[in-house]
């Protein structure tokens, strides 16, 4: 737990840092909210002047005074943050007006005396909308500013709340949405079209989970945290099956002196085939790069030579085929292991992984092609040894679990058979997902779109192979497994663009990832 002092516009408060960041739903926001201000204690409308404040700074370091805000406010708390932050802009001195959307006749008592301030200070302009023909026009050199519905919307907007924001989504200039875009629920996806599409969100001490959803990825844009010194009772007290993983939370194992080969494990990975070589040779150096003593890559005759030429610091098993996966070796020697990247679903592949499933007594990850065999095997989903890693993108899920609507309900399923099934599942994607056997859920937070390239999927089978295989348990190993392999991917976009990053680049970047990892725990102990 990191604890530091946090300066506001005529605030100090303490921010505290747990270890792993807590993801809510909107009620259990709502009960944060409430329980810091009777406990602080700290009035509800200064909790709000001090939200004001933190958008304040991010506002005034984003946007020159060449610009004009043009803030849209409903009738509720969040029409109270937007109005605060109208007063504080002008007192900024940057060009503001305010347009209050006549939903209802009733203010929040907090949006009303943020009202009454405004109205009283006689230099912002504060204009009722009360049809979609008194909207204002809105050019490029004005930034609108979302604030009409926060977290607590439980249902899509409709009339002129959803006239605004269609109109507003048309016009040019940066968007930018106070606390979460109009329209979008705390959790789930969109569900109707009136949604405010942002290009940035300035949101309260945590994410949301829809944020961490493809579908709701355009209408969020980039979301950044506004800490406002929430209660660090209530927050620790409050239970989330749900977390998001940050830097702070990622601890590397030291390495003994006088450690040895044996000491870090070895790993045996089954992978490639006959037209799917590359696999093999990416997830093996991964797994080598990471950390482990020693590797044996089992593969088919046919390959063996490429192995040798491409990675001469793995050892070598070859397969009774010539051509793909058909047989087992000896797995006793054995630290932990990997199987499935590239090799293939022939009949003798499906027999000898339902021969490992059934025999296996080490950690295990599987991936690619092992996940397709089971999904076309459900039975094999029965015999998947427990606390086994198994690392589906989206549609290897779907085959195995059955088609979701949307990201939403396919989270929830990766909870239940993570649980049901005593395994934990890495569902691949922007935010990476890690769902454990003890219904708990990581969300990573590293990691870029220039990884969507050919091989990235085989090079985290390797680190996590790598993790198991050194001692980490399989939860650890996957929550440090996709966080060091996002960080690998970011270091390496960085060093070449994301447009030509490959699979390699990701290996090239794992120990740079680790230096950086380790500063950090070091900086903390």
């Amino acid at each position: 737990m990191v604890i530091r002092i946090v300066s506001g516009q005529n605030v100090v408060f303490l921010v505290i840092k747990f270890d792993y960041m807590k993801i809510f739903t909107s009620e259990q926001v709502k009960l944060i909210d409430k329980y810091t201000i009777e406990n602080e204690p700290v009035s509800s409308i200064n909790l709000m002047e001090r939200a004001a404040s933190q958008c304040i700074g991010w506002l005034t370091n984003k946007f020159s005074r060449n610009f004009t805000f043009k803030i849209f406010v409903g009738p509720g708390n969040n029409g109270g943050d937007g109005l605060a932050i109208a007063r504080l802009l002008e007192q900024n001195d940057y060009k503001v007006a305010v347009y209050l959307i006549k939903v209802s006749d009733k203010l929040s008592p907090d949006a009303s005396i943020n009202l009454d301030l405004l109205i009283k200070n006689k230099k912002v302009t504060v204009k009722e909308i009360i049809q979609p023909d008194e909207l204002p026009q809105i050019n490029a050199d004005d930034v609108t500013i979302d604030a009409l519905f926060g977290y607590g919307l439980s249902r899509p907007l409709t009339g002129l709340a959803a006239e605004t924001i269609e109109y507003l989504n048309r016009c040019p200039g940066p968007k930018v949405a106070i606390d979460i875009p109009s329209g979008l629920t705390g959790e789930g996806v969109v569900s109707g079209s009136a949604v405010f599409v942002a290009a940035d969100t300035l949101t309260f001490q945590f994410p949301f989970l829809s944020f961490l959803f493809a579908e709701n990825s355009n209408y969020i844009g980039k979301w950044r945290l506004m800490n406002i010194g929430l209660h660090p009772q209530i927050i620790n007290q409050t239970p989330s099956v749900f977390h998001l993983l940050e830097l702070n939370d990622i601890s590397i194992k030291n390495r003994p002196e006088f450690g040895h080969k044996g000491t870090f494990g070895h790993a045996l990975l089954i992978a490639g085939s006959s037209v799917m070589a590359g696999a093999s040779v990416l997830s093996s150096k991964s797994c080598l790069r990471t950390g482990c003593g020693l590797i044996t890559v089992h593969i088919p005759k046919d390959i063996a030579n490429i192995i040798y030429a491409a990675f001469p610091e793995s050892l070598v098993s070859t397969d009774l085929s010539n051509k793909h996966f058909s047989s087992l070796p000896d797995i006793s020697k054995f630290s932990a292991i990997g199987i499935g990247p590239g090799i293939g679903t022939a009949k003798e592949s499906v027999k000898a992984l339902h021969e490992l499933l059934e025999i296996c007594n080490k950690p295990l990850v599987i991936d690619a092609d092992a996940l397709n065999i089971i999904s076309m095997e459900k039975e094999l989903l029965k015999i998947i040894p427990k606390n086994s890693v198994l690392t589906p993108h989206p549609l290897e899920f779907d085959r195995l679990f059955g088609k979701s609507t949307n990201s939403y309900e396919r989270l929830l399923k990766q909870l239940d058979k993570a649980h049901e099934l005593g395994i934990c599942i890495v569902l691949k994607g922007h935010y990476t997902s890690v769902a454990s056997p003890d219904g708990t859920c990581y969300f990573n937070s590293t990691g870029n779109s220039g990884m969507a390239t050919g091989g990235s999927g085989d090079v985290l089978t390797g680190i996590i192979l790598s993790l198991l295989a050194q001692g980490y348990e399989s939860k650890t190993a996957a929550i440090n497994g996709v966080f060091i392999h996002g960080m690998a991917g970011d270091i390496a976009a960085e060093e070449t663009g994301m447009e030509a990053l490959i699979a390699s680049d990701i290996i090239n970047c794992i120990g740079k990832a680790f230096i950086k990892i380790k500063l950090t725990q070091d900086e903390k102990s």
